[in-house]
């Protein structure tokens, strides 16, 4: 019979293993999200890669997409060989959280504060003050225009990714695939897009990553680049692209390759972003996370 002070020992661990479990909180699953850290980012080797799409290729995807709108890929063409030097991007999109701590260190663009001429009105018009919406620390920060979207990169020490950039980062490695995940068609667990039906934005990181560990390279929110569009709008204002398709976006938005601008003002709900920076690649080559 085991020694007294032996079995209180073995009662004693008993005891401590499921405080122990509830502490390490449920075992993650297999492909399940990573908690979002902030500054976490993957590093991306340089490349030459074929940027865009060939006019050959629109029948086929005017078929697959079931549409006429040849307008819908034009601004894709044509094809071409574009060189990128090795860079780091942000592995989620920045966050209700992260934004709130940049107008703590930079409350100049808080929105009682910042100058009319950077946006339409409707920036952070979702938030109380200076307060995000409650609840929603992690999902991505959204009514912010183009120029509230450089300055928190700038802030950080990054900027905003170029269009070339996002779309490289936005294969995941893998080459001729429509969509950040591979060549099948979007359902309601490849992202958050209207075929999803959450109606709004969803925590980052809540779906499967692509091969480089990026989240949310399609649907939860468009994502602004740093390349200003090839023209202005009807309005005379100025555009930058945005890229990556949001929650209320069709299947076609979510193809890596395809593009769309927005007004540089402009503040609305399916328009986020993330940043990147320069940068070499560790020893031994491949995406790493940082």
């Amino acid at each position: 019979m085991p020694h007294p002070v032996l079995r209180r020992a073995v009662a004693a661990v008993a005891l401590a293993l499921p405080l122990l479990s509830a502490c390490m909180g449920p075992p993650r699953r297999p492909g399940a999200a990573l908690p979002p850290r902030p500054g976490s980012m993957v590093a991306i080797g340089g490349a030459t890669f074929e940027m865009g799409t060939d006019s050959s290729e629109l029948p086929a995807l005017l078929t697959r997409f079931g549409t006429t709108r040849t307008g819908l890929f034009a601004a894709e063409a044509p094809k071409r060989r574009v060189r990128l030097e090795s860079y780091l991007m942000d592995r989620f999109e920045v966050t209700n959280a992260e934004f709130a701590a940049f107008l703590e260190r930079r409350p100049e663009w808080r929105p009682d504060r910042i100058p009319a001429r950077y946006h339409n009105g409707d920036y952070l018009r979702n938030w109380a003050s200076a307060l995000h919406p409650s609840g929603k620390g992690d999902h991505p920060v959204t009514f912010v225009p183009w120029a509230a979207a450089r300055a928190y990169c700038e802030s950080v020490g990054k900027r905003l990714p170029t269009e070339a950039e996002w779309e490289y980062a936005a294969r995941g490695g893998v080459k001729g695939d429509a969509f950040p995940w591979g060549d099948t068609m979007p359902d309601s667990s490849s992202a958050n897009w209207s075929g999803a039906r959450i109606g709004g934005t969803a925590p980052v990181g809540r779906f499967p990553p692509n091969g480089y560990g990026l989240y949310d390279m399609a649907g939860n929110v468009w994502e602004w680049v740093q390349d200003p569009w090839e023209a202005a709008g009807s309005d005379g204002q100025q555009r930058y692209g945005i890229r990556g398709g949001s929650w209320e976006a069709a299947a076609v938005n979510l193809r890596v390759r395809y593009r769309d601008s927005h007004p540089a003002t402009a503040a609305s709900a399916n328009v986020g972003f993330r940043c990147a920076r320069p940068g070499t690649m560790p020893r031994g080559g491949g995406p790493s996370r940082r």
